[in-house]
Protein backbone atom coordinates (compact mmCIF):
# COMPACT_ATOMS: atom_id res chain seq x y z
CA UNK A 1 0.00 0.00 0.00
CA UNK A 2 2.90 2.34 0.76
CA UNK A 3 4.27 1.89 -2.77
CA UNK A 4 0.89 2.70 -4.28
CA UNK A 5 0.70 6.00 -2.38
CA UNK A 6 4.20 6.86 -3.52
CA UNK A 7 3.26 6.15 -7.12
CA UNK A 8 0.06 8.23 -6.85
CA UNK A 9 1.92 11.18 -5.27
CA UNK A 10 4.64 10.94 -7.90
CA UNK A 11 2.08 10.99 -10.70
CA UNK A 12 0.31 13.98 -9.14
CA UNK A 13 3.60 15.87 -8.80
CA UNK A 14 4.46 15.06 -12.41
CA UNK A 15 1.05 16.25 -13.55
CA UNK A 16 1.36 19.53 -11.63
CA UNK A 17 4.86 20.18 -13.01
CA UNK A 18 3.68 19.42 -16.55
CA UNK A 19 0.68 21.76 -16.23
CA UNK A 20 2.88 24.49 -14.74
CA UNK A 21 5.42 24.07 -17.54
CA UNK A 22 2.81 24.11 -20.34
CA UNK A 23 1.25 27.31 -18.97
CA UNK A 24 4.67 29.04 -19.02
CA UNK A 25 5.74 28.85 -22.68
CA UNK A 26 7.18 32.35 -23.00
CA UNK A 27 10.82 32.78 -23.96
CA UNK A 28 13.15 33.83 -21.16
CA UNK A 29 16.74 34.94 -21.10
CA UNK A 30 19.09 32.42 -19.45
CA UNK A 31 22.48 33.69 -18.27
CA UNK A 32 25.42 31.26 -18.49
CA UNK A 33 28.95 31.83 -17.30
CA UNK A 34 30.05 32.40 -20.91
CA UNK A 35 27.00 34.20 -22.32
CA UNK A 36 23.24 34.38 -22.53
CA UNK A 37 20.54 32.66 -24.54
CA UNK A 38 16.80 32.75 -24.95
CA UNK A 39 15.00 29.53 -24.06
CA UNK A 40 11.35 28.68 -23.73
CA UNK A 41 10.41 28.74 -20.06
CA UNK A 42 8.95 25.23 -20.38
CA UNK A 43 12.44 23.86 -21.16
CA UNK A 44 13.99 25.80 -18.28
CA UNK A 45 11.37 24.43 -15.87
CA UNK A 46 11.64 20.83 -17.11
CA UNK A 47 15.45 21.01 -17.15
CA UNK A 48 15.48 22.32 -13.58
CA UNK A 49 13.13 19.56 -12.44
CA UNK A 50 15.29 16.95 -14.18
CA UNK A 51 18.51 18.27 -12.63
CA UNK A 52 16.90 18.41 -9.18
CA UNK A 53 15.63 14.85 -9.54
CA UNK A 54 19.04 13.57 -10.61
CA UNK A 55 20.70 15.31 -7.67
CA UNK A 56 18.13 14.03 -5.17
CA UNK A 57 18.41 10.51 -6.61
CA UNK A 58 22.19 10.64 -6.38
CA UNK A 59 22.06 11.71 -2.75
CA UNK A 60 19.54 8.96 -2.00
CA UNK A 61 21.79 6.35 -3.60
CA UNK A 62 24.76 7.55 -1.52
CA UNK A 63 22.65 7.36 1.66
CA UNK A 64 21.43 3.85 0.84
CA UNK A 65 25.04 2.76 0.24
CA UNK A 66 26.09 4.23 3.61
CA UNK A 67 23.24 2.47 5.39
CA UNK A 68 24.09 -0.86 3.73
CA UNK A 69 27.68 -0.53 4.93
CA UNK A 70 26.46 0.21 8.46
CA UNK A 71 24.16 -2.83 8.39
CA UNK A 72 27.08 -5.05 7.32
CA UNK A 73 29.26 -3.61 10.09
CA UNK A 74 26.57 -4.12 12.73
CA UNK A 75 25.85 -7.68 11.55
CA UNK A 76 29.55 -8.42 11.97
CA UNK A 77 29.48 -7.03 15.50
CA UNK A 78 26.39 -9.08 16.36
CA UNK A 79 28.00 -12.20 14.95
CA UNK A 80 31.17 -11.67 16.99
CA UNK A 81 29.13 -11.00 20.15
CA UNK A 82 27.12 -14.19 19.56
CA UNK A 83 30.35 -16.15 19.12
CA UNK A 84 31.70 -14.68 22.35
CA UNK A 85 28.47 -15.55 24.17
CA UNK A 86 28.58 -19.16 22.95
CA UNK A 87 32.23 -19.47 23.97
CA UNK A 88 31.51 -17.96 27.39
CA UNK A 89 28.55 -20.29 27.90
CA UNK A 90 30.57 -23.38 26.97
CA UNK A 91 33.44 -22.25 29.21
CA UNK A 92 30.99 -21.70 32.07
CA UNK A 93 29.49 -25.17 31.60
CA UNK A 94 32.94 -26.76 31.58
CA UNK A 95 33.85 -24.99 34.83
CA UNK A 96 30.56 -26.06 36.40
CA UNK A 97 31.14 -29.70 35.37
CA UNK A 98 34.65 -29.60 36.82
CA UNK A 99 33.34 -28.22 40.10
CA UNK A 100 30.52 -30.81 40.42
CA UNK A 101 31.54 -33.90 38.45
CA UNK A 102 29.02 -36.26 40.13
CA UNK A 103 26.05 -33.90 40.40
CA UNK A 104 24.38 -35.00 37.14
CA UNK A 105 24.72 -38.75 37.82
CA UNK A 106 22.03 -40.45 39.97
Amino acid sequence: MKGQWGLILGLLATLLIAIFAVINVDAVQVNYLFGTAEWPLILVILGSVLMGSVMAGGLAIVRVFQLQQEVRRLKGRVSSKQTQAVEAKSTGQQKQEEAHPMSDKS
